[in-house]
């Protein structure tokens, strides 16, 4: 065979043993897809474990932590490599007793954010020294049974003034049935108090919605312009009957993400509890503008003022910084405390600066479309200082500041909530 012959055969025999191998590696790795992949019951556990909705941490008969999963750490169960000492020392009680126990794991102080305020943990004995956590956040239910009864007292507390006012006008109209004048003056009195009744009513659902008993709308892009046209549209009636005139800066093209009711609703408050708080013939104003990507909707008034002492309670649920006039012109005590919800709820705050004599500023401040979401927990729980919105031009000279009442997650806590000005 000549040398030729000799190369075409080595080349053909490689080309088989290629083609072969090929074959025997494809045959092998579809067998290999095919074979099912053996779990032993430990990696099973440890799946079940590291997915479960609840905290759950294994400690041994020294209290050390043998297992966790991220949701314990989550909930603050467990810190790095250590359990929270309310939990160990319920784990030794458990190992001893056998029995289960359960504890409150609650975070003692707040981490800032939103963090479960409610944790609840069940105590097992496993044998052998071992105990396990079953930790599992009841916040949300905590919260509502919260809403539930502040909701309640209030209604109770509330309600008692206009339906018993309803009821002793209904007997002067009956005693007073043959006096013509004296049954068109209490029959307009019974009409106040109705029509006030009817607000109460209202505002304390649309407040117990904003407090989450039911869910938000989506957020939409929304024109400021048009939030504050609508707003205006709203509250015009009432500053015509006071002779007050409200006056609007420049439009501009301002945009953010939120739910148009609610932030119509919101400044329209704010509209309202100026022109009710100012004297007949005083000035109202509104002005616009975008600053660390948050928009603000500033409503000042040159009305009475608040004073210093009553500024951070205006935002809780009933409180009236003038009961006398609050009677007088039928506020509820709510108004801006569904201000404030609303702006919590789209992710932003509302402020004052006020001075007794001079008059009121209040700014919803809601983050701008397209604006990156603030950190929660970068601005410490309280009243914060800081520069404020001026009646005039934009600003206030130095040193004047604005009061913020704020919590954790950007807004008060629940059972702190008792009315605004309105």
């Amino acid at each position: 065979m000549t040398a030729s012959g000799y190369l075409a055969l080595s080349i053909g025999l490689l080309v088989i043993g290629l083609l072969v191998g090929s074959l025997i590696g494809r045959a092998t790795a579809r067998r290999a897809a095919s074979q099912p992949v053996v779990l032993t019951v430990s990696d099973l556990v440890q799946r079940v474990v590291h997915s479960s909705h609840n905290g759950v941490v294994v400690l041994n008969h020294f209290g050390d932590v043998v297992l966790h999963n991220p949701r314990a750490a989550a909930l603050g169960v467990v810190r790095g490599t250590q359990v929270d000492d309310r939990a160990r020392k319920a784990a030794e009680l458990v190992a001893a007793s056998g029995e289960v126990m359960e504890v409150d794991l609650s975070p003692l102080q707040s981490r800032g954010g939103r963090q479960p305020e409610a944790v609840r943990g069940e105590v097992r004995p496993l044998g052998d020294g071992f105990t396990v956590v079953d930790a599992n956040d009841e916040s949300e239910a905590v919260r509502l049974e919260a809403i539930r009864r502040d909701f309640v007292a209030n209604v109770s507390h509330e309600l008692k003034t206009p339906v018993g006012a309803l009821a002793l006008l209904a007997e002067a109209v009956l005693d007073a049935a043959d006096d013509q004048v004296e049954v068109r003056r209490f029959s307009s009195k019974i009409l106040h108090e109705a029509t006030r009744l009817g607000r109460l009513v209202t505002e304390l659902i649309a407040l117990s919605r904003l407090q989450g008993a039911e869910q938000l709308p989506e957020m939409t892009p929304l024109a400021v312009d048009e939030v504050v046209r609508e707003a205006l549209g709203r509250s015009r009636l009432a500053a015509e009957s006071a002779g007050i005139e409200i006056t609007v800066d420049d439009t501009s093209d301002l945009v953010v993400d939120g739910d148009r009711t609610l932030l119509v609703t919101a400044l329209s408050n704010l509209l309202d509890n100026a022109i009710a708080y100012s004297q007949p013939g005083s000035p109202v104003s509104v002005s616009r503008r975008t600053e660390d990507g948050f928009v603000e909707i500033a409503v000042t008034d040159r009305g009475m003022g608040i004073a210093p002492d009553q500024q951070h309670r205006v935002f809780e649920r009933f409180y009236r910084a003038d009961p006398a006039r609050s009677r007088m012109t039928g506020g509820t005590g709510l108004g801006l405390a569904i201000v404030k919800h609303v702006a919590a709820n789209h992710g932003g705050e509302v402020t004052l600066w006020s001075q007794p004599g001079t008059g009121s500023t209040f700014t919803l401040r809601i983050p701008a479309h397209g604006a990156p979401a603030p950190r929660s927990g970068d601005e410490p729980e309280g009243t914060r200082p800081e520069a404020v919105t001026d009646r005039n031009n934009g600003h206030v000279p130095t040193g004047d500041t604005r009061l913020v009442p704020t919590g954790a997650d950007g807004a008060d806590a629940v059972d702190g909530d008792h009315g605004g000005k309105l």
